[in-house]
């Protein structure tokens, strides 16, 4: 029976070294950036979102080496990028039961919240609980969460989700793997969800129409990407967002490569380790 309380993917987690910097360069690629938020001082984070019609990327920074913060300390010894995935869920204490009743030991779930800066002044309070999967369950190197939004109307906030390259939606997240039929297997079996083998890799859908999950190898990886586009993408892990933005290629993107069919692709080095795919 499909997991009840996982409604697709909510939003991706872009982990750097200089927040306030990366901020700036995803606004040259024509992003609308929110105000900067801080996380509780358990978190010992902060962030910057940039925000679509159902789901969102979170620019994330460390500003206090909490033990929360382990692993996300450990990844940015490595390198700048995709981190994590989140889905959306509806009920995060449920989604928490229903994962141990399938001998998953769910983390959580945990409520926090952080102060957001609301437009033409004032003030109000983003509330979430999350639940994460065992930090050891990550598919191609992707460590996954579920997340409920309490107080969506302080996430998704109109004046936020309008974007110079007419971004509207993550369509695909892509993972390189070793082993990619594995990886994506593990993600499968997670989330249980299918798995569809194809030219390009596996896909695993997120569900309700939301973003899929690619994993493939370096090779597929190649085929798909020209090699200056993949300048800065790791060698294994996360490595690149397919968004729809219809208007990209009309938009003045710094570095982009026109992708032949009315789309960009903007390489790594120019999005802090990630490879967008902007696709008409």
């Amino acid at each position: 029976m499909p997991l009840q309380h996982i409604l697709g993917l909510d939003h991706v987690v872009v982990t750097v070294r200089d927040l306030d910097a990366a901020a700036e360069a995803w606004r040259r690629l024509g992003f609308t950036v929110s105000p900067r938020g801080t996380h509780s001082a358990h978190l010992g984070s902060a962030n910057y979102t940039i925000m679509f019609g159902e789901d969102y990327i979170e620019l994330l920074g460390v500003l206090t080496a909490t033990e929360h913060l382990r692993p996300t300390i450990a990844f940015l010894e490595e390198r700048e990028g995709l981190e994590r995935a989140a889905f959306t869920t509806d009920d995060a204490a449920a989604g928490a039961a229903e994962l141990r009743a399938r001998g998953i030991d769910a983390v959580g779930p945990v409520h926090f919240g952080r102060p957001v800066e609301l437009p033409g002044g004032g003030a109000g309070q983003a509330r979430f609980n999350v639940f994460r999967w065992p930090p050891g369950e990550a598919p191609g190197g992707l460590r996954v969460f579920a997340c409920q939004h309490l107080t969506r109307e302080t996430v998704w906030i109109p004046e936020l989700q309008q974007h110079r390259n007419g971004a509207t939606k993550l369509v695909q997240v892509e993972v390189l793997a070793d082993d990619p039929a594995a990886a994506a297997d593990h993600l499968s079996r997670l989330i249980d969800a299918p798995v569809v083998a194809g030219p390009d890799g596996f896909r695993v859908p997120s569900g309700n129409g939301r973003a899929d999950f690619l994993f493939s190898d370096a090779a597929a990886f190649a085929d798909r990407y020209p090699a200056a586009a993949r300048v800065g993408t790791p060698a294994a892990g996360a490595a690149a967002l397919v968004v729809a933005a219809p208007a990209a290629a009309s938009a003045d993107i710094p570095g982009a490569i026109a992708d032949g069919a009315g789309g960009v692709f903007v390489p790594a080095a120019a999005a802090t380790g990630v490879l967008l795919h902007l696709a008409a």
